[in-house]
């Protein structure tokens, strides 16, 4: 029996939806592709040049839509990734300290050496500082992948590529925050501060209103805005602030008994729509919006984004050494990263790998990792002020990606037949014992 999804988890809901999500997401990279390399590419500079503006008071803030999408709509998704982190610690993968430091380990191996080997390729040279361009992985892209290959993939191994994307996200929100930050308007930083900290503070109090968090929120984003910090760390950071809570098991299954009775002449529909009303109302507040941002991301938010910038010109620059240190640190520093750090938490004996995960799915994971995408695009688009310079980094991401999930694809196949073959030949001997 399928759940419905309004009682679905967001990681269910994320495996379930991966594979049309993926799908999407490609349709709309191939589309602004084709559409930047056709003759109306015009059109397509056009679109993402176009200025909206939005005025406050006195007050006016001015934008390309490009922009809005990349500073607006992306800090709704990085909303979405730090409520995933913070449920993550909390009650989730990285709660437990030996799943969550085989995550951490793989991370941080899947994060560390590509960039050494974009540093050491690019060193001294105009496209030094695109270092955090291959360090990111697309959650979506990945975990479609996955979705596709259906059961061939124990789901130990989703899991843990999830928990190794989350904190992988977390490093990519670090590495914006710290190093791609341009100026700091003090003013600002302080009102985005104060306004953090009221969020915070309601938080603290349990309070369960989304409609205050999002108005807090869009304030937190104006005013990160305006310092000088790139705009969707406000997202991160209102997502520290909705709470959690554990559910109180007791209270609630009183209260869904009560629920069921169904009264004198009530009809059963409306005893039905009693229950989901108290099935949600369960919820923290911090599951309600995860469970409410989760569709508006996966299928506005991220197409949207890739469809403003995917559209990458071949004929305005070709492949160099940006683009290389972006192909190879995402399709060999991943997997060398991701496999090396894992291995090298499990040798020393603090973390374990998942149940029915073998070390060949464990390189198909890393290959996996090395769908950047959403992320690396983004990362693109802050490391790089030259045109030039960005069109290879995007060449490198979108090239590194269509591989990266062909070989992590054609790799699980083959290691999954080998298992099912080995399994086979074994049984005959395993009856006649």
């Amino acid at each position: 029996m399928s759940s419905s999804p309004r009682s679905a988890s967001p990681f269910a809901q994320f495996v379930h939806n991966g594979a049309f999500a993926g799908l999407l997401l490609v349709c709309t990279a191939v589309i602004a592709f084709v559409w930047a390399n056709s003759p109306l590419q015009g059109s397509y500079t056009a679109l993402q040049q176009t200025y909206f503006s939005l005025t406050l008071g006195d007050s006016a803030l001015k934008l390309s839509l490009e922009h809005w999408v990349n500073d607006g709509l992306m800090a709704v998704f990085f909303l979405l990734v730090g409520l995933e982190i913070k449920r993550e610690l909390l009650i989730g993968e990285l709660a437990s300290r030996r799943r969550a430091t085989l995550a951490v380990a793989a991370a941080a191996g899947g994060m560390l050496i590509p960039a050494g080997i974009y540093a050491l390729l690019n060193a001294g040279g105009p496209g030094s500082s695109g270092w955090g361009v291959p360090m990111a992985t697309d959650i979506a892209f990945a975990l479609g992948v996955l979705a596709l290959l259906g059961s061939r993939v124990p789901v130990g191994l989703k899991v843990f590529l999830t928990a190794l994307a989350i904190v992988d996200d977390l490093g990519a929100v670090l590495v914006i925050a710290l190093f791609y930050t341009s100026g700091v308007q003090l003013a600002f930083l302080g009102l985005a501060a104060l306004t953090w900290g009221a969020a915070l503070l309601c938080g603290r109090r349990g309070v369960v209103s989304l409609k205050l968090y999002g108005v807090l929120g869009i304030l937190l984003w104006f005013f990160v805005l305006q310092s000088g910090l790139h705009a969707t760390i406000a997202g991160v950071l209102l997502a520290f602030a909705v709470p959690i809570r554990r559910p109180d098991p007791a209270g609630y299954l009183a209260s869904l008994t009560a629920a069921a009775k169904p009264g004198r002449g009530e009809q059963v529909g409306a005893r039905l729509r009693d229950l989901e009303d108290r099935l949600e109302q369960s919820q923290s507040p911090l599951h309600r919006l995860e469970h409410a941002l989760h569709p508006v991301v996966t299928f506005a938010v991220l197409p949207v984004f890739a469809l403003m910038n995917a559209g990458v010109a071949v004929s305005a620059g070709g492949l160099g050494t940006v683009s290389l240190g972006v192909m190879f640190g995402l399709l060999i520093g991943k997997p060398l990263g991701v496999v090396g750090g894992a291995w090298l938490a499990v040798r020393l004996g603090v973390a374990a790998l998942p149940r029915r995960v073998t070390w060949p799915q464990m390189i198909g994971a890393g290959l996996l990792a090395g769908i950047g995408f959403t992320m690396s695009l983004f990362v693109s688009n802050l490391a790089f002020g030259d045109a030039a310079l960005l069109i290879q980094a995007k060449l490198g991401v979108l090239m590194a990606s269509v591989l990266a999930a062909v070989l992590g694809a054609g790799w699980l196949i083959l290691v999954s037949n080998k298992g099912k073959q080995s399994a086979g030949q074994l049984a005959p001997e395993t009856k006649s014992v």
